[in-house]
């Protein structure tokens, strides 16, 4: 395996762990840790030894969004040129199965990464939730497709369009993760699984993900695209400078308020500031 800074990888038996190790941050991602999950599961992809990954966290956090140290300096044109949150798209097209293992905060790209794995295992102490609307952009690494893939359009649209979180007896209830294990429990629950999994005939494995991605996915990549577009464009905003300027600055945002032909006007839903750890890149 590669050296990683921000991951941890561990073989056991026939399974690929890849953990999260930015504890500092709460496993936010940046670019360098996005390109490393993606580089460290498709390594073990690669690897004919291996027959199933797991994607695993910390205690605090799975992953805790993007660092707002580095999304906040993005604009539209820095965005679309880089693909901005593109590189990740890897992780829906392994051949391997991949089970999420979700313990405390998986916000942003943290709920986003969990949706491109297979299964979702999460314990009582894991959080979701996808809360970009309230720094003034939308998700842009799959969360509007594939949440709505798995829950349908009126939780999608509530979620997307609130930014509120959910924790896992709720995610469960909606079909978005496969099961809710008791605190503690967690890598044992998803070993266990792993080797069921590891232990089935390869080629059978890989077929039975294939067909099932075939049907649930289709046409998935329009919508991506469309997403992805909206995503970056939002960067030109001054909703979204503003949005992440407060963040940082640990105080409420001042929006630009939206007038139309009466006197309505755009309020924000008071939110809490559950998203991205603004910690260090280096």
């Amino acid at each position: 395996m590669s050296d990683f800074k921000y991951m941890k990888t561990e073989r056991k038996g026939s399974i690929g762990v890849v953990t999260f190790n930015r504890p500092e941050a709460l496993n936010a991602l940046n670019e360098k840790v996005a390109m490393e999950v993606t580089d460290a599961l498709m390594e073990f992809d690669a690897d004919d030894s291996i027959g199933c990954m797991v994607l695993a966290g910390g205690e605090k956090a799975f992953c805790a969004g993007a660092d707002l140290k580095w999304i906040a300096s993005q604009d539209f044109e820095s965005a679309y040129l880089t693909d901005l949150a593109a590189y990740m798209d890897k992780v829906a097209e392994l051949r391997k199965p991949v089970i999420a293992a979700v313990s405390g905060f998986a916000f942003g790209g943290g709920t986003e990464i969990s949706l491109m794995c297979d299964i979702i295992i999460a314990d009582t102490t894991a959080r979701f939730g996808l809360p970009e609307v309230t720094l003034g952009v939308i998700p842009g690494a799959g969360g509007p497709a594939r949440l709505t893939r798995a829950v349908g359009k009126a939780k999608a649209m509530y979620y997307i369009l609130t930014g509120k979180p959910f924790n896992a007896e709720e995610a469960e209830r909606m079909g978005l993760i496969t099961k809710v294990v008791e605190d503690g429990k967690l890598m044992e629950e998803v070993m266990a699984l792993a080797t069921v999994i590891a232990n089935n005939p390869r080629l059978a494995v890989l077929a039975g993900k294939e067909a099932v991605n075939q049907q649930a996915e289709t046409p998935l990549i329009p919508g991506l695209k469309l997403e992805r577009r909206l995503f970056h464009a939002l960067y030109s905003t001054p909703d979204q400078k503003e949005g992440m300027a407060a963040f940082a600055e640990k105080r409420t945002p001042n929006f630009k308020q939206y007038r139309n032909q009466g006197d309505w006007t755009h309020e924000r839903h008071p939110q809490g500031n559950a998203y991205d750890s603004g910690g260090d890149d280096s």
